[in-house]
C-alpha cells in the first residue's frame, strides 16, 4: 500500500498516488456496492470534475454512490486496503475546491443520504443524513415553529454534510452562529472503516472537543454519515433596515458603530454600488442605485423587541452618516431586500463570463480600508470587483470578474484574490470565514501559520488518517510548498495551485 505516514508528521512533501491500480479498485468496490452505485466510464465521471470553484477541474478515477452507512464503511475499507485516495462530496456547491477529485482516486458521493431521520420539537433538535439540503431542515421543522439558523446563500442546494465539512455560515450567522454553533453531534466513518461519533445530544460532552475539530475539517478526518443539529424558534417578527451611504468608508464605519452600541442584529450585510446595480437589474429588490454602499440590518424577536432595536439601529445609522434609511413595511418587502443580497452571486454571473469569489475575514474597523485597497487593486490587475459580505463579522466576499477565455485573466484574478487574502492577514484577520481552504487558499495558509503550526496540523491529520488518503492535497500546505511560496513571493511571482485549471 502506498502510504505517506513518514511524511505526514513533518509535512514535508506531497503524497504520490500514481501507483493506484484502477482495475483492482473497481473490482473490489463492485463487490461491496449494489448495481448502479459505481461509476468509472469517462462520460459518467465528467459531472464530478469540480465543485463551485469551476476554474479547477480534475476527472476522478471512480465515483462511488453508497446509500447506507455500511456501504460507506465498505468503500473506505477497500480504499484503505488498496491505498486509493478518497474525496467525499456533497452537492458540490463549495467555493474553495474542497471537493476537487483526485485523478487517481475515488469520489465518495453522499448524494443518496437524503433522509431526515427525526425532528424533536421538545429538545429542539433534528437528526439528518449528510445529503439533506440545508433549507429542507427548516422546512421539516416549520410545523413546530422551529428552523435551522445557518443559512448560506446556496441553502436551497447545499447539503448539511458539506456545511459540516466547511463550517458554513450565512447572512444570519452574526446572531445565531456558524455551523459549529448549531451542531450537537456528528457521526462518521474514518478511512479504515471505523464508525465514530463526536459530541452528543446534550449541550456539552466530556474530554477534548473533537466535535469542533471535525466541523470545518474539510473531509480530511472522517466522512460524515449523520448529524444532530440544533433547531431555533422561529421569531415572531423580523424587520430589515436598509441604510444607504454616499461613501463606502462611512458604511464600513457604521457597521463597527452598530456593534459598538451593543446591538447584535440577526443579520448585518453590506453591498457596494457595483453590487447593488448588478443585483437590482437581476431581481428588482428596490435598492437605491445612487448609493455608494448599502447596509442590510435585520432585527428579529417579539414585536416589542424588534421595535426597540430598529429604533436603536436607526439612531446609530443616522449618526454614522446614512443618507437614506428604510424599514421593511411587511414580510414581502423584507424578503425582497434579502433576495437581492442572496442573488449577488448569480447577478455577478450576468456581468462577466467568470467570477472568482474570495472569503477573507477582517476586523470590522478595517472594512473601509479594505474596500479602498480593493479599488486600487482593480486598477493594478485590470479587473473589476464587486463587493458583498457579512459585514457584521467582517467576512468579505469580493467577486473578481474575469474572462477565462482571455489569456492571462485567470492568472490575474488569482493574483488579485491572493493579495486580498494576504491583506486580510495583515489587517489581523484570516484567509477564510466560511468557504474553507480547499486548494484555493492553500498558498495563503503559509502566510497565516508558522511551520510549527502547520506541522501540528499534519500530526492531527495523521492521528485520524495515517496514510493521508482522505482528501489529500487540501487545506494544509506541505512545508516544502510554504518554503517555495516564500521564495516566489520574495521575487514578486505567483506560485501555482496544486491542480492546474482546465476549462
Amino acid at each position: 500500500m502506498n502510504t505517506i505516514h513518514e511524511a505526514l508528521a513533518p509535512g514535508e512533501q506531497e503524497a504520490d498516488f500514481s501507483g493506484v491500480d484502477k482495475v483492482r479498485v473497481v473490482e473490489a468496490l463492485a463487490r461491496v456496492l449494489p448495481a448502479g452505485a459505481l461509476l468509472y466510464e469517462a462520460e459518467d465521471l465528467r459531472p464530478y470534475e469540480c465543485d463551485g470553484l469551476s476554474a479547477y477541474r480534475q476527472v476522478p478515477m471512480i465515483v462511488a454512490l453508497p446509500k447506507t452507512e455500511a456501504e460507506v464503511v465498505a468503500v473506505l475499507k477497500v480504499c484503505h486496503e488498496l491505498g486509493a485516495p478518497v474525496v467525499a462530496r456533497g452537492a458540490g456547491t463549495g467555493l474553495s475546491g474542497g471537493a476537487l477529485p483526485h485523478a487517481n482516486g475515488v469520489v465518495l458521493s453522499l448524494a443518496r443520504f437524503t433522509r431526515i431521520l427525526s425532528v424533536d420539537p421538545y429538545s429542539r433538535t433534528a437528526v439528518v443524513q449528510p445529503g439533506v439540503r440545508n433549507v429542507s431542515i427548516s422546512e421539516a421543522a416549520a410545523p413546530y415553529g422551529l428552523y435551522y439558523a445557518p443559512d448560506p446563500s446556496s441553502q436551497i442546494a447545499c447539503t448539511i454534510g458539506g456545511n459540516v465539512a466547511e463550517n458554513s455560515g450565512g447572512v444570519h450567522c452574526l446572531k445565531y452562529g456558524l455551523t459549529v454553533h448549531n451542531v450537537l453531534r456528528v457521526r462518521g466513518v474514518t478511512i479504515d472503516g471505523e464508525v465514530v461519533e463526536f459530541g452528543n445530544h446534550g449541550p456539552d460532552a466530556p474530554g477534548y472537543d473533537l466535535l469542533a475539530l471535525a466541523i470545518g475539517s474539510e473531509g480530511m478526518l472522517a466522512v460524515v454519515t449523520e448529524a444532530t443539529v440544533k433547531l431555533t424558534p422561529t421569531p415572531q417578527l423580523a424587520r430589515c433596515v436598509l441604510a444607504a451611504f454616499d461613501d463606502v468608508t462611512r458604511a464600513g464605519d457604521a457597521v463597527a458603530a452598530v456593534i459598538a452600541a451593543g446591538i447584535i442584529p440577526a443579520g448585518l450585510e453590506m453591498m457596494d454600488q457595483p453590487a447593488t446595480v448588478a443585483v437590482e437589474d437581476f431581481v428588482h429588490a428596490g435598492y437605491p442605485l445612487d448609493a455608494k454602499a448599502i447596509l442590510l440590518c435585520e432585527s428579529d424577536g417579539t414585536p416589542e423587541e424588534v421595535a426597540e432595536e430598529v429604533e436603536r439601529m436607526r439612531a446609530v445609522l443616522e449618526a454614522s452618516g446614512a443618507t437614506e434609511i428604510r424599514v421593511s413595511r411587511d414580510e414581502a418587502e423584507r424578503l425582497r431586500f434579502w433576495a437581492g443580497r442572496k442573488a449577488a452571486f448569480p447577478a455577478a454571473g450576468r456581468l462577466s463570463p467568470d467570477y472568482y469569489c474570495m472569503d477573507g475575514t477582517i476586523p470590522r474597523k478595517h472594512i473601509g480600508a479594505m474596500l479602498e485597497a480593493i479599488e486600487v487593486m482593480e486598477g493594478k490587475y485590470g479587473l473589476r470587483c464587486i463587493n458583498v459580505f457579512h459585514a457584521g463579522d467582517g467576512n468579505l466576499h469580493p467577486l473578481i470578474l474575469f474572462d477565462a477565455n482571455q489569456p492571462g485573466e485567470l492568472e490575474r484574478a488569482e493574483a488579485f484574490g491572493a493579495e486580498i487574502l494576504e491583506l486580510s492577514v495583515e489587517f489581523g484577520g484570516t484567509i477564510t470565514g466560511e468557504h474553507g481552504v480547499g486548494i484555493e487558499k492553500i498558498n495563503q495558509m503559509c502566510s497565516q501559520f508558522t511551520r510549527a503550526e502547520l506541522a501540528a496540523f499534519f500530526r492531527v491529520k495523521a492521528a485520524f488518517d495515517p496514510a493521508g488518503l482522505l482528501n489529500p492535497g487540501k487545506a494544509i500546505p506541505t512545508l516544502n510548498r510554504c518554503a517555495e511560496y516564500g521564495r516566489v513571493r520574495a521575487s514578486g511571482g505567483q506560485l501555482p495551485h496544486p491542480e492546474l485549471p482546465r476549462f
